[in-house]
């Protein structure tokens, strides 16, 4: 571990919105068996926005204040606001970090975003440990929000993959030296590897520079996500998913001074129900040391902060426990991160305040 402060992990803030869509709809809706959806797909429900409503930014403001008000600091105090969540946001070529920094009152804040897709969690910590080691900020608060969902179309079977697509959000307050009676977490080591071979295999068609929206591109559709071929994606990824999830995680648990056996909470990337049971399986973790997102989705680099959260209401997270962030986002990139948790009680409000 690179010396200097230490980093700990003062608060942790989650949102979701009210509108449920479950398997069973899901199923209706494309076509593919109730029992695919819900067991291989691992769907049993999801949240998903209205469409005048719950936007990135307001999804990641109230997870913000959930966040801030568990780490009992003022956002006047923050140096950082880091927005590390969806591409897809309330407006094209926007900044939703400047925009969340401004509305929770961060006026001393700098703001920006970083972009690993769904493995956003354990990378923008990685970088805003590294910025708090070394003094160069002293305390951040990082958001990141997600409702890709509706860039879904259920319709098209080559993207049956991101059917699991899921809308929430997650905040996470990191300080350098907060001191023991302040700290949740002690952030330690990093790591992860990226596949640029993938980086084309997950695309929205039109939108971009390559070929910018027009009245065909609309009335085409192609406007959604989708895999140009997903049958040599599937080939291709499944040579080398499991190999870089394991990897990213023996490498961050090993330059943590830990080994497999020590996790005692893995906070998973959303993925079907036969792969995540080996991953775990893998790294030595039982039902008791883990969280299956079914009922929540995949909600992009929110995941983490959505499964370690239902972990600490279950009593899964318990004071000195060994917590692993591991995640995988399309590019593609696998991260992990190790966090030694130190207070297993939350004192987060049930709701954000207003």
């Amino acid at each position: 571990m690179a010396e200097g402060r230490t980093v700990g992990l003062t608060g942790l803030g989650t949102y979701v919105p009210d509108e449920v869509l479950t398997g069973e709809e899901i199923g209706e809706i494309s076509g593919i068996p109730e029992e695919i959806v819900i067991e291989k797909m691992g769907m049993r429900e999801k949240r998903v926005c209205p469409p005048d409503d719950d936007h990135v930014s307001d999804m990641c403001v109230a997870a913000g204040r959930e966040a801030l008000a568990d780490a009992g600091v003022d956002p006047g105090s923050l140096d950082l606001v880091l927005y590390h969540g969806s591409e897809y946001k309330d407006h094209v070529v926007w900044s939703a970090a400047a925009d969340v920094a401004e509305r929770l009152g961060a006026d001393d804040a700098y703001a920006h975003e970083s972009y690993a897709l769904c493995a956003g969690a354990p990378i923008a910590i990685r970088h805003t440990a590294a910025q708090l080691r070394v003094g160069d900020i002293d305390r951040a608060l990082l958001v990141a929000a997600s409702r890709e969902e509706d860039l879904v179309d259920y319709a098209d079977g080559d993207a049956s993959f991101m059917f699991n697509f899921g809308s929430g959000a997650a905040a996470t307050v990191l300080e350098a030296d907060p001191g023991d009676d302040r700290t949740r977490a002690v952030v330690r080591e990093s790591a992860a590897t990226t596949d640029g071979g993938f980086s084309r295999d997950v695309v929205m068609p039109a939108g971009g520079s390559a070929k910018p929206p027009s009245r065909e591109t609309v009335e085409t559709g192609e406007h959604t996500l989708t895999v140009p071929d997903p049958d040599d994606m599937k080939e291709r990824l499944a040579d080398v998913s499991a190999p870089s999830f394991l990897s990213v995680a023996d490498e961050a648990l090993t330059g943590s001074g830990y080994e497999r056996d020590d996790i005692d909470f893995l906070a998973l990337t959303h993925m079907k129900r036969s792969f995540h049971g080996y991953l775990c399986d893998e790294l030595g973790v039982d039902d008791g040391g883990q969280y299956y997102l079914d009922d929540y989705g995949h909600v992009q680099s929110a995941d983490q902060a959505l499964a370690l959260r239902e972990g600490l209401d279950l009593g899964r997270v318990a004071d000195g426990d060994v917590v692993l962030f591991l995640a995988a986002g399309t590019g593609y990139t696998w991260a992990a991160t190790v966090l030694e948790w130190t207070v297993a009680e939350s004192s987060a409000p049930s709701k954000p305040p207003e």
